[in-house]
């Protein structure tokens, strides 16, 4: 079993080689990471202002532009005030 499959209808946060943030349900997967998320967000940070949450809808993330895929405890992400969050951007991941 892949550790990915234990997540599906979960929310995940997906981060990306290019440093983005992707928050949704997991829907579903293939074996090279291929992703799909519903109810997805951006979340773009930033050091002036507070996390601004960019809705995506229904989106399917490409195996290779994953870095990291992370279960998100629902509850405890509900009760974060993001428009009080500064913080960089992350940068491109390189590897």
């Amino acid at each position: 079993m892949s550790a990915v499959e234990s997540y599906v209808d979960h929310l995940v946060q997906v981060i990306l080689y290019d440093g983005r943030i992707i928050v949704g349900k997991l829907k579903g997967f293939d074996v090279r990471t291929n992703l799909i998320l519903a109810d997805c967000v951006e979340r773009e940070y930033s050091s002036d202002q507070g996390v601004e949450m960019i809705p995506l809808g229904l989106y399917m993330i490409k195996g290779d532009n994953v870095a990291l895929v992370a279960e998100l405890d629902e509850e405890k992400d509900s009760t974060i005030d993001y428009t009080e969050i500064r913080a960089e951007p992350l940068g491109e991941i390189h590897h």
